[in-house]
């Protein structure tokens, strides 16, 4: 049994035209850089709109558009909810952040604490970046390579090398320009894709389900319910994590990750850099419950077309060649007879609009669930007895499946170069933000003064070396589970002890740098604690709280330090320059 989907001549001329178009692109657009302010700032030319697309696509991974719709067909809309922070983050930033940095005409957010507190909390803070955005990059190649490798029979290493090469030609090339130009037109490139699948799928359900029946039948489901108001730590996503835990995330990433401020640096003048990331602040959250919005359409198509017991075919074949193909046999008789039912309840639906109708699409959802994690079960004892990892989880095979089986031919192509397309952007805005930090955070502050020259060259070795690392990281990530929730995981371990030491420094004036360094450490072991004592379920602390959590310790073991130390001059400040 092959599980493999071959693409066709025509999908292959547009994934490769669309790709490579891109890359020569941004390379040839920007194969000079005169100097460092060119090189890490792209020459301080950005428009607002650049800068908002920029910044998008880098957080915008292949993660997103692989992973997002399968989110929303297992759990509906309420995923939503992890960005309601995001638009009380920009404003923050951008009365506070934006104005600081360009004041202080930075390259990197950690220059600015090195000025305010010492060179130690500067580098400290700026390898706490490069541990857990170095990590972050090589999933973000990996997440992607590993989908497509099952679905499609690609080589996996081939992949990872593939996709982190391409994006090395061009971030080597032309540096924070070069990503700027290049996820604009990745974003347009994804956006194209996107809208073109959503109309797609509505046009393949019945000729007498309109969108709003659809939206109602998803409803029937439990789908469509956005909102969740419950303080239950149980529920990672809710009203309550998206506003506070969500609000930290967001103001650390964008405020503080070197992969983001570097998008905004390059604006030609404060202004741009404001407008640049209001327009994220005002897109992004649509633009999520649209993605999600796909996902819930492709649940409602799969409501009229029969889904697999298992979206991975990988995972189908492994259990259907083992001892447990005649009970995996026996769940697929099962589901197609849940099926079969459920047309007959849904079509009383339709016509009747009756309520108990739609109770009983929700009881044939709810049993066509548990069917699905028994195969799961099974699926995991198979690859136990044959000594192979497969992925039984399919959430993430979801959407690519759907695609590959159901969309024309060419539209397949390009969805395909949507999926790598955010792989490549998100990971050519980590290696350029990791070159620049190394460059100027470590390289530049502590070797002896540099030419112009010799500071882009060894910011472009810095950005090779970090890719070809990116890449060793894809190449062994399928030793680690949960790639897709790793990505954030890794992020909140670090982001709120980083966001705490911006705080402190923005508005704490009477701190000093040991007090701030010491409670750094301090934090991140006590942040690293809570994170595995959650993983071993000694404590119910949902990672997205570590965001909070880890900026609260920070700052009071900080003030505590600061405030029993008898070196502080009353109220003044000793270590830095004024803010």
């Amino acid at each position: 049994m092959n599980h493999f989907i071959k693409l066709e001549t025509l999908d292959w001329t547009i994934l490769l035209v669309t790709l490579l178009t891109i890359v020569l692109y941004g390379t040839w657009k920007t194969r000079k850089s005169k100097d460092v302010q060119d090189y890490l700032k792209g020459g301080n030319t950005s428009k607002w709109w650049t800068i908002g697309l920029s910044v998008m696509a880098t957080q915008a991974s292949a993660i997103t558009f692989l992973s997002t719709p399968g989110q929303a067909y297992n759990d509906g809309m309420g995923f939503v909810q992890f960005y309601f922070g995001l638009p009380i983050a920009m404003v923050v930033i951008c009365m506070v952040f934006i104005p600081l940095y360009h004041r202080l005409k930075v390259y990197t957010a950690y220059e600015f604490l090195e000025n305010r507190f010492d060179l130690k909390t500067r580098t400290l803070t700026a390898i706490l970046f490069l541990i857990q955005r170095g990590l972050a990059a090589g999933i973000t190649i990996f997440a992607p390579a590993i989908i497509l490798s099952v679905v499609l029979g690609w080589n996996l290493l081939l992949l990872n090398i593939i996709i982190g090469i391409l994006v090395i030609i061009y971030t080597v090339s032309g540096g924070t320009k070069a990503v700027n130009v290049t996820q604009k037109h990745q974003m347009v490139v994804i956006f194209t894709g996107m809208i073109i699948a959503f109309i797609l799928i509505v046009n393949k359900l019945p000729e007498n389900i309109t969108f709003t029946k659809a939206l109602e039948i998803a409803g029937a489901s439990g789908k469509m319910n956005i909102l969740d108001f419950s303080f239950d730590l149980n529920n990672r996503y809710t009203f309550w994590s998206g506003i506070i835990g969500g609000t930290f995330l967001m103001l650390s990433y964008f405020g503080t990750d070197q992969s983001q401020v570097q998008r905004y640096l390059s604006g030609k003048s404060v202004k741009e850099m404001q407008l640049g990331l209001m327009f994220n602040g005002l897109l992004k959250v649509p633009m999520q419950f649209f993605i999600l919005l796909v996902g819930v359409m492709v649940f409602v198509f799969y409501q009229f077309n029969q889904a697999p017991v298992n979206f991975n075919p990988l995972a189908t074949e492994v259990v259907l060649n083992s001892e447990y193909a005649d009970e995996y046999k026996v769940l697929i008789d099962e589901q197609t007879k849940i099926f079969n039912d459920k047309q007959t309840i849904i079509s009383n639906y339709i016509n009747s609009g009756d309520e108990n109708a739609a109770k009983y699409i929700a009881m044939a959802n709810e049993a066509n669930d548990e069917l699905r994690n028994e195969a799961k079960l099974l699926i995991e004892k198979a690859a136990e007895a044959q000594q192979i990892k497969v992925e039984s989880n399919d959430k993430d095979y979801m959407f690519i499946t759907f695609i590959l089986n159901n969309l024309p031919r060419g539209l397949i192509g390009l969805l395909l170069a949507v999926i790598l397309s955010a792989a490549m952007s998100s990971t050519s805005s980590e290696l350029n933000a990791l070159a620049s930090t190394t460059t100027i955070d470590l390289y530049k502050r502590n070797v002896s003064e540099k030419s112009e020259t010799e500071m882009v060259k060894a910011s472009k070795w810095f950005t090779l070396g970090w890719g070809i690392l990116a890449i060793c990281i894809a190449c062994v990530a399928n030793l680690a589970e949960n790639l897709i929730q790793l990505v954030n995981i890794i992020g909140s371990i670090f982001y709120g002890n980083v966001l705490g030491i911006f705080l402190l420094a923005f508005f704490v004036k009477f701190i000093r740098g040991n007090a701030v360094f010491t409670a750094a450490l301090i934090t991140q072991v006590i942040v690293i604690g809570l994170f595995l004592l959650n993983e071993f379920e000694y404590i119910n602390l949902p990672f997205l709280w570590l965001n909070f959590v880890g900026c609260v310790i920070v700052m009071v073991i900080a003030i505590l330090i600061q405030s029993f130390s008898n070196n502080t001059p009353n109220g003044q400040l000793t270590s830095g320059g004024e803010i």
